[in-house]
């Protein structure tokens, strides 16, 4: 007998040799199958999946399997037999990172908006054309579907001039809209959500600062549920440390590295975006585990990496209290976010001045999917949420459903 299932969203997002993706509810949340794709392009192409909670699987791609290789795949052999789950396919959502000003709201896409992704790659060099990618695959193999782009940017499209605006002759915003952007609005929106209900308050009413942190990393200020100041810039290169981004630096050290070191504009961008944040500092890895367990084991450019790194988002989340006024919590998400106990202890040690005090126990235990308060009782509240962005994702483009 043929099961039924509720109305869902294939969710796809792409990185330049990766593809994630999910089916999801959008209504009750349940993700029914997810996934990713790997070292796609490469001689070690694969792909892993999960259906629910059973047993990880996991296979080897055609030596150079693009992304439209890993989505023919999903179609043919993970969903093979599984005729319930095609059928309730409604959209397929797709994760872009920048839309720039052209774009601040869930968005069909079309002919014409993959025009304006395309005019916003220089926003997001690194991600904008992956996304391409993926979406041109997706429209050739799922196209009667309605197929939808949830922007990153879109969130924070809510910043004032005096948040957004650099300090540049004025025609370089009005003619070229160099300004800030921001990243990872989809993760803030969803923290932001479940930050409200947490607290009992209104979402209009809900005053938060919200740190993701994974490879890439970006704080928020959340004021009556609108972000009024981000980290990241016209580029996700601006901002707190980042596994191989550098964040805040002084722009004369790229003259230096052109005019003193003889390095070419790509030498510069590859080492500020590829060989710099937590990878530079250490020597080793740009991974935070790794930055912690060379930590634990007497490392001294892994302690410097990490003291870096938590002091300087310490001083975000800090500034962020002029720009949002009464705090009612702090939030952390992102893989580093929800899982480093060590980092979130130093940046609430960091933060006592403005009355946080951080419950040990909360904290150890609020890991590994793990929500939870982890600091005492009457002092500022700080929250572990783990991110949901594939359910943003999924809810934004089930409203384009046929």
């Amino acid at each position: 007998m043929e099961v039924t299932i509720n109305p869902t969203v294939l969710v796809v997002n792409c990185g330049s040799s990766s593809l994630k993706f999910a089916i999801v509810d959008p209504a009750s949340g349940e993700q029914y199958l997810t996934g990713l794709a790997e070292a796609l392009g490469l001689p070690e192409a694969n792909i892993s999946w999960r259906f629910g909670d059973a047993e990880k699987q996991k296979d080897s791609l055609a030596s150079g399997a693009d992304h439209t290789a890993a989505l023919t795949y999903l179609e043919e052999h993970i969903l093979e037999g599984k005729p319930e789950l095609m059928k309730s396919f409604i959209a397929v959502g797709h994760r872009v990172v920048s839309g720039g000003e052209l774009f601040t709201h869930p968005t069909l896409i079309t002919d014409e908006v993959v025009k304006g992704i395309e005019q916003c790659i220089p926003l997001a060099p690194l991600h904008n054309p992956a996304h391409l990618l993926g979406i041109a695959a997706a429209r050739r193999l799922f196209a009667d579907l309605p197929h939808v782009a949830i922007f990153d940017t879109a969130f924070h499209q809510t910043m004032p001039a005096k948040a957004f605006m650099y300090p540049l002759p004025n025609e370089l915003y009005k003619d070229h809209a160099i300004r800030r952007y921001g990243a990872h609005g989809t993760s803030h929106y969803y923290v932001t959500c479940e930050a409200a209900k947490l607290l009992g308050k209104p979402l209009s009413e809900t005053n938060i600062i919200t740190a993701h942190l994974g490879n890439g990393g970006s704080v928020s200020a959340i004021k009556n549920g609108k972000c009024v100041d981000t980290s990241m810039g016209l580029t996700p290169l601006e901002g707190i440390v980042m596994g191989t981004r550098c964040g805040d630096i002084d722009p004369s050290i790229v003259f230096f590295l052109i005019d003193t070191l003889g390095y070419s504009v790509e030498d510069v961008r590859n080492t500020l975006n590829k060989k710099s944040g937590l990878l530079g500092l250490s020597g080793k890895t740009s991974d935070f585990r790794g930055v912690i367990e060379g930590l634990e084991q007497g490392d001294e450019q892994c302690k410097l990496a990490f003291d870096i790194y938590c002091y300087r988002l310490a001083k975000y989340i800090a500034s962020y209290y002029v720009a949002v006024g009464k705090v009612d919590a702090l939030i952390f998400t992102g893989g580093i976010g929800e899982n480093s106990m060590p980092m979130r202890s130093t940046v609430l040690k960091l933060l006592e001045g403005f009355g946080f005090v951080e419950d040990e126990a909360g904290n150890a235990a609020a890991r590994f999917g793990n929500s939870g308060l982890i600091t005492k009782a009457g002092s500022t509240k700080s929250f572990v949420i783990p991110t949901n962005e594939e359910l943003v994702i999924a809810q934004g483009s089930a409203e384009f459903a046929k």
